[in-house]
């Protein structure tokens, strides 16, 4: 057992190292966080918020080869890649396409589910005991379906998840789901909603979360980019910027995304490739949906929050490119009007994109670093970091400190991930 008071120091101000930061906190452990840029304003900062025990499943289907890559050869499809020399692209797609089986779905399933799980309880708990006001509702999503065959179809996909992790939706068809949601069009071919799942306000979120921590005695250091570790017998003794040395006895890299570019640091290559998801926030329209809902076959969701309103999802591997491809904010759009009368409106309040941090196998890594006995990382949590935030820092907090974990970190091992 670690002895409460230790310094941790916890790289990565997004989602992830927030909820990190928490827990250890919260066991008694002096914790500084640092972040390459402002607080929040990553990956965590412009998606949908949504807390999704739902999404078991990762993309690794069988199947998903063959149906993404026709579905690429349309002029609207919602994934897009880059064509560029890039060895770690191509090892990553190469690497996704052999888990595109059941075996492996499911041994990816299994992981995820545990965490979605843990992360909405404890997501309840905290909000609760906190009083956290991000905006926080638990109405479900619904999953919108253009046609009827795609939405039969799905219901094999629901049939697994109900029998094998318990997970269930409500199908509802014609005048039933209008009667549900009155803001869809008519002719659609149906719905299934998924109860379990909540909403919030992401930014709102974090910022109530920065106001705690800092309420509590965490340090939040901005625009501090971690190039070096100052090592000595195993273990890392100190971080830098390239300016100044902060010291620790215990270190997290939550640094979503950008992880690989620590790879010599952390002794393994940590195969992320960045997923650029696309947003647009708004007010909300005056006959607006009230449910969240993801429209399958475009892959663009829809989040009706308190204050805002949101369109989001998309998915395109383009390297770290920071410009805005206009033509992916269309899209969300365009999608949002096949299906709701009053789809969007003005003004635009802002136009985001995100870098998702995408494993080939659907899971995230938490796991000790092989190379730094006392370095932790928390990265890779695919388009569910926010799902999975809290049940990783807990998770992170059992691991550091020696306690019992409240789920098998097996699965999240980053050896998994090195003979591939």
């Amino acid at each position: 057992m670690s002895p409460s008071g230790e310094t941790v120091v916890v790289i990565g101000g997004g989602i992830i190292g927030t909820m990190c930061g928490w827990y250890l906190q919260q066991a008694g452990q002096s914790v500084t966080l640092v972040d390459s840029g402002a607080f929040g304003a990553g990956c965590s900062h412009g998606n949908c918020g949504y807390v999704s025990p739902s999404h078991v499943l990762p993309l690794t289907r069988p199947g998903a080869v063959s149906t993404t890559f026709k579905a690429m050869m349309g002029r609207n499809s919602p994934l897009s890649i880059k064509p560029r020399l890039s060895p770690s692209l191509w090892k990553w797609l190469w690497n996704f396409s052999r888990h595109c089986n059941q075996a492996d779905m499911l041994e990816a399933a299994n992981g995820r589910h545990l965490l979605l799980q843990s992360s909405k309880q404890l997501y309840q708990q905290l909000i609760t005991e906190q009083e956290i006001d991000c905006e926080w509702e638990e109405r479900g999503i619904l999953f919108v379906f253009d046609s009827a065959e795609e939405f039969e179809e799905y219901s094999h996909t629901h049939d697994l998840l109900k029998e094998t992790f318990g997970v269930t939706a409500t199908p509802y068809t014609g005048q039933s789901l209008l009667e549900l949601e009155p803001a869809l069009k008519e002719g659609l071919g149906g719905a299934w909603h998924y109860e379990c799942d909540c909403h919030l306000r992401p930014d709102k979120l974090l910022s109530e979360m920065r106001k705690r921590l800092e309420a509590n005695g965490v340090e939040i250091i901005e625009h501090f980019p971690v190039t070096d570790f100052r090592t000595e017998n195993g273990g890392a003794r100190a971080v830098s910027d390239g300016k100044r040395w902060l010291e620790a006895d215990r270190f997290v890299v939550a640094t979503g995304s950008m992880t690989p570019f620590l790879n010599t640091h952390l002794g393994c290559k940590i195969p992320i490739q960045p997923g650029k998801g696309y947003s647009l926030t708004m007010p909300q329209p005056t006959h607006g949906p009230s449910y969240p809902m993801i429209f399958e076959e475009h892959r663009v969701a829809i989040t009706p929050m308190q204050s805002k309103y949101r369109i989001g999802s998309t998915m395109e591997f383009a390297g770290y490119d920071t410009s805005i491809n206009r033509k992916r904010l269309q899209l969300l759009r365009t999608s949002a009007a096949h299906y709701l009368h009053d789809p969007d409106c003005e003004p635009i309040e802002e136009e985001w994109f995100g870098w998702r941090p995408m494993t080939w196998d659907g899971k995230p890594i938490i796991d000790r670093s092989p190379a730094m006995n006392n370095v932790w990382v928390a990265a890779g949590h695919n388009m569910l970091g926010l799902s999975m935030a809290t049940g990783t820092g807990k998770l992170v907090r059992e691991m550091m400190l020696g306690e019992p974990t409240h789920v098998d970190p097996g699965h999240y091992s980053i050896s998994r991930l090195q003979s591939k």
